[in-house]
């Protein structure tokens, strides 16, 4: 086994590609600097753990110019990634936005994008967090990878931990979707069925890992802090392809919020980087009327949510009635000037229909949320025919055929 300049050992035939600027793991709530060096979960004070980088050697090993010479993919950021060794990959990243003139004439949002990830291996978003966090794990000496999920964060997880070599268990509301159930185990995965939410699993998840004596490594949402580290790629190739110019507004479906989190990590680094400049965007946080938690905390003022009862939405993506990571997607929406806002579902199913029969692209019900979102606020006042505002489309529609149907 060798080390990393971390500490940490890597399994023999891992590679060093590059230099790893990866100095040191930090809780956003008790400022505790913890080594990186070793597989982490949570911070002792049990808030969840960000990876810290020295963007001083950064800023002198790369440039914006130098990245737009790589391979397009979430990998071209490398300096900014929390790893070591030879990626475990299948292509992700790098996903196009696409301007939507003919939807967003329509809602009078003219300067409409909306990134596509439904386009990554495993047709979402997800593909990127478990990229970077199966890799990291896998270098730290994990061999066993465990998480609850609501569908497609289980069955990228599942995927790239069979690529890594490392087995895999997934805990799965039984209402989530069907097709995300069948992916965890085309590829391996003992999957677990459990009869409620997403926190339902998320506790047994907590009781194997804490039976397995070390040998399971909890990866729930934010429990590990590399996941984060890939979702933030979303707001690195925004910025890129917008020639690294900054959008007026991201708006971003929230369940467990790691890719809010994600989107706002990666605009403060640019922002310390040099490589950016101005107000960051203003970040909105989308959630359905059936589950809202981070919208009833946000309209009152707080940092902290209360658990969402009896939640339930056709968007499952957003079937988060408590999300850990409650302080940082607050604090990003409030840092940003941003907004959360709530949406039902028999209008996001108006607006696929609406934006598909438009712009050809079929978005997944938590895109279409977004959609929602962004008429709504326009309609307010809130958003103007001159904003610049960038949808995140997180997953293919494929996923959810009796969403299509309906």
């Amino acid at each position: 086994m060798t080390c990393d300049r971390n500490g940490g050992q890597r399994p023999p035939g891992l590679a060093r590609l590059e230099p790893m600027y990866l100095t040191h793991l930090e809780c956003p709530r008790c400022s505790r600097a913890i080594g990186a060096g070793s597989l982490r979960n949570l911070c002792p004070c049990g808030s969840p753990l960000l990876a810290r980088y020295d963007l001083d050697a950064v800023r002198g090993a790369v440039s914006p110019s130098a990245i737009a010479g790589r391979d397009a993919g979430l990998w071209r950021y490398r300096e900014l990634l929390p790893v070591a060794g030879e990626p475990v990959t299948m292509g992700e990243g790098w996903t196009p936005m696409l301007p939507a003139r003919r939807y967003g004439s329509h809602i009078g949002v003219p300067r409409l994008l909306v990134k596509d990830d439904g386009l990554l291996p495993t047709g979402s978003f997800k593909a990127r967090g478990a990229a970077v966090g199966v890799t990291r794990a896998r270098e730290l000496g994990a061999r066993h990878v465990a998480m609850p999920t609501n569908g497609n964060a289980g069955a990228a997880w599942a995927a790239y931990a069979a690529r890594a070599g490392l087995r895999a268990t997934i805990a799965i509301p039984a209402d989530a979707p069907t097709i995300t159930r069948h992916e965890c185990a085309a590829v391996g995965a003992e999957v677990l069925l459990v009869d409620g939410l997403i926190s339902d699993a998320g506790r047994l998840i907590a009781g194997l890992v804490a039976e397995s004596d070390g040998k399971i490594f909890n990866t729930s949402t934010l429990h590990e802090p590399y996941r984060v580290e890939g979702k933030k790629t979303m707001g690195l190739e925004i910025v890129e392809q917008l020639g690294w110019r900054l959008p007026d507004v991201i708006v971003y479906p929230t369940g467990g919020g790691v890719g809010l989190i994600g989107i706002h990590k990666a605009l403060t680094e640019l922002r310390d980087l040099g490589w950016i400049r101005g107000p960051l965007p203003r970040l909105v946080a989308v959630q359905s009327t059936g589950c809202a938690p981070v919208v009833r905390a946000f309209e009152a003022g707080l940092r902290n949510i209360e658990p969402w009862p009896d939640a339930r939405t056709i968007a499952f993506g957003l079937t988060v009635p408590a999300p850990i990571g409650d302080e940082l997607i607050l604090d990003a929406l409030y840092s940003t000037d941003g907004i959360a806002i709530a949406v039902p579902d028999e209008e996001l199913l108006a607006d696929l229909k609406a934006f598909g029969s438009r712009e050809g692209l079929p978005l997944c019900p938590e895109g279409a949320a977004c959609l929602t979102a962004t008429r709504h606020l326009r309609a307010r006042g809130w958003l103007t025919g001159h904003d610049q505002v960038v949808v995140l489309n997180t997953g293919t529609a494929l996923k959810y055929p009796d969403v299509l149907a309906a």
